[in-house]
Formats: C-alpha cells, structure tokens, sequence
C-alpha cells in the first residue's frame, strides 16, 4: 500500500482509508468486525475514520486497535452528542475529544475533526479556541475540520487548522478545484471524503431518495463515456487527485476493499481522462458545490 506524508505532520497515511460508518451497526458481530479491521491493517491500511454518530465504531476501532496503536492513524469527530450539553459549544468539544479517547482506549487521537460545524460557529471562535486546548494537552494531534463550501473555506482560511475532510469525486469537485489548492499551499493534510461518489452508476435510471441522486444527475448532465469500469475510474480520480494525502472507503466487504487496492496500483489516470472529467464538471458552473 502506498503511504503519503500527512501534510506537515510527522505521520503518513495509507493512500486509501477506512471509513467506519458502517461496522458500528449493531447487526454486525464484534468478531466479524475486529477479523475485517486486523485484515486491512495487514493489507497496509493505516489511517482508520470514525465518528460518535456511527454507532459502536469507535470502540469497536479502538478495541481492534488497542494493543497495536503505533501502527495506526486514528481519525475522528466532535461537536455533537453530549447529554445534557449544548451542541457547538467549548464544553462540548472538551468532553467529545475526552470520550473519544476513552471509547477508542487510546492517550491520544492522531485527527480530530469538527463534523459540518456551521460557519457561524466557527467565526465565533469559542469551538476552534476548544478545540486547539486539547492539541496543546496533547490529546490531539492535529485539529481539522470535516465539511463543505463557505465553512471548508473559512476553516481553510483561518490558519487554525491541520487537516481537512471534504468530498472529492467525479461528481464533485468544488473543494478540489476552489479550495484544496489553498489547503495545500498551508501544508495542511487532506482527507478525501465519498470517493466512490455513493455508487451512483449502480442505477441504470435516476434513483430517487438514494444517497446517490445528486451526483446520479450530475454524471447525466456531464455526459462522459469511458471504457473503464465506472468504480476503477472514480477511485483512481479521487486518490490521485492533486492534494488528496488519501481517500476513506467504507464497506464490510473485504472482497470488494480488496479490489479498491488492487485498483490503486494502477496509479493514476490518464491525463486525457482527467481533463475531460474536469472540463466537463467546471462547464457545470459553480453551482454544482460539494454536499453536506
């Protein structure tokens, strides 16, 4: 697997990520869950993605985890979800990373993001102020944001933080093209988000209600064809994608994660492809910006 330095930090990241949205369902047992996460770490993926909204991913990545804690880059969010504690508030973010570490049974958190903070939130200052107190404590590594358009690019802007999160995919591409370039020149870290853009290829007609829908009609109205397959094109658009340090895949399937790595050892795409997916989404407009 290949791994990229993390913007300026002192780590690198697989090139391709693990999104735990879906192993913290409670239909899925423990065992299922831990034999999936040692499998990719022995494929030589690192960087594990998580949240308090996913269920019982977080515990269930930092018992995975536990007893190998240097071979791993541990990424997740805050901001909500505290009883008895206002949403976005200094207290809520102090107690969201001190959970955390407590359900991933760790000292510290490599990645800590805020989750679609809103902008007014952020340009009140309180959360980030928050925030940048347990990087200092050392329970945090490195202090970033997860989310889209005017708050992406405020966050991006401030100075404050390490990394961003953001969706970058054949269908969205705003944040790669606007914003990303800025990332980058601050040396910040840049974790790609919806890669595969929601399987959105798996309609033969216009789904309604899918999480697909947006980027199904996107696709439509950029009318490109190419001869390979739809998944090999959007995973190798997205994780060769100028900035992206690497992109999060989530799925129980380890046959199909292990296809998204033999994917990636074809290496990027070629350029005549990529000029083509980029003309045709930047005819678009402005308009099309990332989801939330």
């Amino acid at each position: 697997m290949n791994t990229r330095q993390f913007g300026h930090h002192d780590f690198k990241v697989s090139a391709l990520g693990y999104g735990g949205g879906h192993i913290g369902s409670p239909q899925l047992s423990k065992a299922d869950v831990e034999t999936l996460l040692h499998t990719l770490l022995d494929w030589g993926i690192t960087l594990f993605d998580t949240a308090p909204s996913y269920g019982e991913s977080e515990a269930r990545i930092g018992k995975a985890f536990r007893h190998k804690r240097e071979q791993v880059i541990l990424s997740t969010k805050v901001g909500y979800g505290i009883a008895g504690i206002q949403d976005w508030t200094y207290p809520c973010i102090i107690q969201g990373v001190d959970r955390a570490l407590q359900r991933m049974q760790t000292d510290y958190l490599d990645v800590v993001h805020f989750h679609s903070c809103p902008l007014h939130v952020l340009e009140q200052g309180e959360v980030t102020g928050a925030l940048l107190e347990t990087v200092k404590a050392g329970k945090v590594r490195v202090a970033a944001y997860s989310g889209e358009n005017e708050a992406l690019a405020y966050a991006i802007q401030s100075g404050h933080f390490g990394s961003v999160q953001t969706s970058v995919n054949l269908t969205d591409q705003y944040s790669l093209s606007a914003l990303l370039p800025q990332a980058k020149a601050q040396h910040m870290g840049v974790i790609a988000k919806r890669p595969m853009a929601n399987a959105f290829w798996r309609f033969n007609t216009a789904p309604t209600g899918d999480y697909c829908e947006t980027y199904w009609h996107r696709w439509q109205a950029m009318a490109l064809q190419f001869e390979l397959p739809m998944a090999e094109l959007a995973l190798r658009f997205a994780a060769f994608a100028p900035g992206v340090d690497s992109c999060i895949i989530g799925s129980t399937n380890l046959h199909h994660l292990h296809a998204n790595l033999r994917t990636l050892e074809a290496g990027p795409l070629p350029r005549d492809v990529i000029s083509a997916i980029t003309h045709a989404f930047t005819q678009q407009g402005d308009h099309w910006q990332g989801e939330i």
